[in-house]
């Protein structure tokens, strides 16, 4: 996205601005979404005690570590997606 020693013009500011925005909410929404599937049943039902303790901490466990493998995940693709394979050569789908 920048040259070397170069200033990132205001759309690359702004698309990496969108993007990030867009890494953490779709992680939000997957976080919430596992939290939700592993830890519901222990806040809906009466379950044994330890099957419950260990619902709600698998599902904030997996929540966690979702959260951060999506929003990893979307910036290193944005970040590949930014610079050019070869530099002063066109792409294939160009």
């Amino acid at each position: 996205m920048m040259g070397r020693g170069g200033r990132r013009s205001q759309a690359e500011r702004d698309a990496i601005t969108v993007e990030t925005g867009y890494a953490l909410l779709s992680a939000a929404f997957a976080a919430a979404l596992a939290l939700g599937a592993v830890a519901g049943p222990a806040l809906l039902f009466e379950l044994p005690g330890p099957v419950e303790v260990l619902l709600l901490r698998g599902g904030t466990v997996l929540a966690a570590v979702l959260f951060t493998v999506r929003t990893v995940a979307v910036l290193v693709r944005f970040r590949r997606a930014a610079q050019p394979s070869q530099p002063g050569r066109t792409s294939p789908d160009s």
